[in-house]
């Protein structure tokens, strides 16, 4: 590296450091610039002029909008402005203009660096006596995303064929990885909600590098798929699965390891259309899987010495995958991204890893809060983690001992076997379903006068 690249490199990292000291401006930034992350946030931030709203201001801005629950952009310009009057700084323009455009340059890839480093580091921090004996476990699952009705959405994420046109909204596909441990998202992938190859087992062969030796891939029956196990066992990584409903299960078969509890030997299914024939021949033709029935269900995996792990353990194991749909939960609900909110592709891909990014520095207080206390982080509250952080940012606070108390103060219930109706008891207003584009419906309006009452 030359002189001159050095000197900038230099001036760059006193610029982030400087405003890292002057944190109370921007929301969420001293742990942005935190000695752990600045090398990675320095690495990643881009090439800019001095404008009003450089990438890490930005990004400090988008992040807080993505926990306030009024997320519009101009909330955000105008805490901004406020921000910078509190602080003796010029404010400027309370417009959206300039901070929608600082918006779409931050790189897609800045962000979901970020995101994914943040998660490496916590799971990589995760206390042993947080791990299920001594063992990484990385939970998978997916959900479905929908976005703003727009040509540019419905080209790349198109809505289901059961909508009429006009009516229904583009709608993707995310698959994530997260740590049981500290609830950190390792790494996601996002694809169409429906086409060759964007399903869920789709996805995950995306994410194959958040996977490494000596993990444990935890997932329900979904992803119980010959193709799938095979990969993940030439990679040194053990899964737990639920059963496939398509499979059946004999346990007069097999090498008896006990009551329900066997080792069979799975053979390799037929060629499909995503595999070549040489990515074929590569799979073993068969595999060495143990299946145990545990409370009415039966579960496979690829620990396969029952006196290592006995079948009580997997089954309290697997009785921890329901926290990835608290995760899932959290980022969706709590933090608002069932409906991305941007115009374009490129932006709500953008939207999703701010969303991922943010939900891990709230996992990142969690994690040093309980080990502050002694505690798991898993029994702490995200939400109330949430409201807290909002709050004390809000009074121009930064992370402290006295935040982390606080946040160990409220744990999560324990509810087992809780049962709850899917259902509401607050009636919506009675407002007819929109059937039509919005165009046709303003152009009827415009004809016929609203409509007088439901149908």
């Amino acid at each position: 590296m030359d002189r001159n690249a050095r000197s900038g490199q230099h001036q760059r990292r006193k610029a982030l450091e400087g405003r890292a000291k002057s944190a109370e401006a921007i929301d969420f930034f001293n742990v942005l610039t935190s000695p752990e992350l600045l090398e990675a946030t320095e690495a990643l931030t881009p090439e800019h002029r001095e404008r009003m709203y450089p990438p890490t201001v930005t990004l400090s801005m988008f992040i807080r909008q993505t926990l306030d629950a009024d997320s519009s952009c101009q909330k955000a310009v105008n805490g901004w402005a406020a921000q910078c009057v509190a602080c003796a700084l010029k404010p400027g323009s309370t417009r959206t203009g300039g901070y929608c455009r600082a918006r779409s340059r931050l790189p897609v890839s800045m962000v979901s660096g970020l995101a994914r480093e943040t998660g490496r580091q916590l799971h990589a921090r995760a206390l042993p006596r947080w791990r299920w004996r001594g063992r990484a476990v990385k939970l998978v699952d997916g959900s479905g995303i929908s976005m703003p009705d727009t040509d540019e959405n419905q080209a790349r994420y198109p809505q289901p064929s059961s909508q009429a046109a006009g009516v229904g909204f583009p709608l993707a596909r995310i698959v994530v990885v997260i740590c049981l441990a500290t609830g950190a998202a390792l790494d996601a992938a996002i694809g169409a909600h429906s086409g060759k190859g964007t399903g869920e087992l789709g996805l995950i062969r995306r994410l194959g590098a958040a996977l490494r030796a000596g993990d444990v891939m935890l997932a329900d029956a979904l992803y119980c798929n010959y193709f799938l196990i095979a990969s993940h066992v030439r990679a040194g990584v053990d899964v737990l699965f639920e059963q496939n409903g398509s499979r059946t299960t004999d346990f007069r078969r097999g090498q008896s390891l006990g009551t329900r509890d066997h080792i069979v030997h799975w053979p390799r299914p037929a060629r499909p259309e995503w595999i070549t024939l040489e990515q074929y021949r590569e799979f073993p033709k068969q595999l060495q899987m143990r299946e145990t029935k545990t409370d009415h269900q039966v579960l496979v995996t690829t620990m396969l010495d029952h006196r290592r792990t006995t079948k009580a353990e997997l089954a309290d194991l697997y009785a921890r995958r329901w926290n990835v749909e608290l995760d899932l939960r959290n980022i969706k609900t709590t933090m608002g991204m069932e409906a991305l909110h941007c115009l374009t592709p490129e932006m709500n891909e953008k939207e999703l890893w701010v969303h991922l990014l943010a939900y891990n520095l709230i996992r990142l207080l969690m994690a040093q809060a309980a080990s502050n206390a002694g505690i798991d982080p898993r029994t702490l509250s995200f939400k109330d983690t949430s409201q807290l952080w909002t709050e004390w940012t809000a009074r121009g606070q930064s992370a402290s001992p006295a935040l982390f108390a606080l946040i160990a103060q409220v744990k999560v219930g324990k509810r087992p076997n809780r049962i709850e109706p899917r259902q509401q008891k607050r009636r919506p207003k009675p407002f007819q379903w929109l059937k039509t584009s919005r165009k046709i419906a303003r152009d009827n309006i415009t004809r016929f006068g609203h409509p007088r009452g439901p149908k």
